[in-house]
């Protein structure tokens, strides 16, 4: 009797063990390789990976269940199936783009953050110099190095090291309303299509001029020639261009700012002159990106500032009815040199130090398979390709895939990678507003500025890992 009361509750046991295996380890969140270590003979070893919302499915928004993670989890597949030395199982997590900071902080406190973040670099430059990330150098390969041009490494690079693997980018330009430019007799400057246009500067004043004075009020009541802003730090990117006109490279070789020089100041006298004339929008102080995008939109100005995605929007913002349609094309910020300025938000992947070094060579090893993989690499199409070979491929349903590329060589690195530039990006835009406002002069201002800077960018070397 004791026996088959033994048996029975020992057959009960092995049944309800057999049903919590097979219950446990699931996620809706989780892609990749078997967790039978057994069947595979390989060890497993999990990672995590996050991302913000960038884009839906894995190549194209229509696929069935399109979603921000499918990209990741198509990876994942296919990367465990190829591996043969770990057993992988990757978790993707979309987080909120509010809610990056806060969740990264308390998880890099607790000791537990994500293995890999995909992100755009400008977002997350400050891990790196919190000696949160691990360098990427080793898994770099020197194909990838000649078909990502060298702008992009050098938007990814602190101090010595490469911190993010290049994906795609979000590049920065002026954008102009064709339409105006022919009413105000100035065809001759307008470009292709698909062009970035450039102008000199003598050839972009020209424009302006113009645009004052010979576009139709008939026609663009009140419209104004360009755009000027300066009530926060959102659109900064920009304005930091136009800081550049005249040849400052802003930041030195140590990562100090030197913009208190002839150059910086000319271009800060520039910005006052163009205001004061009238070739602006007025109340510049008070006016935020956003309005100033808005009064592009509706033909309040002529020329605004714009990037990959807010041109796609403007179209088909148009082309839904949302927003008044005319005939919008890009140009790259003029320079004194003739040589053109352009930025770009580059976005791709790190890998934060978990102290776990098979996760961490796992991780690495997964970074380099989705960001060099000539088809998953195609899915950068999303935004802008950094693989020339990408955008060569797709350049005739992209066209201006091409001009992007073509555009790289004009690119400068805005943050100068340098340690504490959120804290600079505060600074900037009350120094902007005494100028416009006539506050400060325009060398005051330049000089204030870099002061105060100088002094964030001192303090956070001294808790950077890149410059100890």
């Amino acid at each position: 009797m004791f026996k088959k009361r033994f048996l029975a509750m020992l057959t009960a046991s092995v049944m309800m063990l057999t049903l919590l295996a097979g219950c446990g380890g699931k996620d809706s969140g989780a892609s990749g390789g078997s967790d039978n270590n057994a069947a595979s003979g390989k060890e497993n070893v999990e990672i995590s990976l996050w991302l913000t919302p960038q884009w839906k499915g894995v190549y194209e928004a229509t696929e069935e269940n399109a979603d921000y993670d499918s990209f990741f989890k198509a990876a994942a597949e296919k990367f465990a199936k190829q591996y043969d030395k770990y057993n992988v199982k990757v978790n993707v997590q979309v987080i909120a783009g509010d809610q990056r900071d806060e969740l990264l902080n308390v998880n890099l406190n607790g000791g537990t953050p994500p293995d890999i973040f995909f992100e755009s670099v400008f977002a997350m430059g400050d891990f790196a110099h919190r000696g949160a990330l691990v360098p990427l150098n080793d898994i770099i390969d020197e194909e990838s190095k000649q078909d990502i041009a060298q702008s992009y490494w050098d938007n990814v690079t602190f101090g010595d090291d490469i911190y993010f693997y290049p994906f795609s980018h979000n590049p920065g330009t002026l954008a102009y309303n064709a339409d105006m430019f022919k009413a105000a007799g100035l065809e001759s400057f307008v470009g292709g299509e698909n062009e970035i246009k450039t102008w000199t500067l003598g050839e972009y004043e020209q424009i302006l001029e113009g645009l004052k004075n010979d576009l139709p009020q008939d026609q663009y009541p009140s419209a104004r020639p360009m755009a000027l802003y300066g009530l926060n730090n959102q659109g900064d990117t920009w304005n930091l261009a136009y800081l550049r006109m005249f040849g400052n490279p802003f930041f030195d070789d140590e990562g100090n700012i030197v913009l208190d020089d002839a150059s910086g100041v000319k271009a800060a006298e520039w910005l006052k002159k163009i205001y004061d004339g009238g070739y602006s929008n007025p109340g510049a102080e008070s006016v935020s990106s956003n309005d100033a995008n808005a009064m592009f939109q509706n033909q309040k100005l002529a020329i605004s500032f714009t990037n990959a995605v807010l041109f796609n929007n403007a179209k088909a913002d148009m082309e839904s009815g949302k927003a008044p349609k005319f005939d919008i094309r890009l140009a790259n910020i003029p320079s004194e040199s003739g040589d053109p300025l352009s930025f770009t938000y580059v976005i791709g992947s790190n890998v934060f130090n978990t102290g776990d070094e098979k996760r961490t060579e796992v991780a690495k090893e997964f970074v380099k398979f989705y960001s060099s993989d000539p088809e998953l690499v195609k899915a950068s199409k999303n935004s802008i390709p950094v693989r020339s070979s990408v955008a060569d491929e797709l350049k005739d349903q992209f066209p201006q895939f091409g001009a992007y590329d073509a555009n790289s060589k004009y690119l400068f690195n805005f943050t100068g990678n340098v340690p504490g530039y959120s804290q600079l990006r505060q600074i900037l835009y009350p120094e902007l507003q005494a100028i416009f406002i006539g506050e400060k002069e325009p060398a005051q201002a330049v000089k204030d500025y870099q002061t105060q800077g100088n002094t964030v960018i001192q303090k956070a070397k001294e808790s950077s890992t890149v410059y100890k």
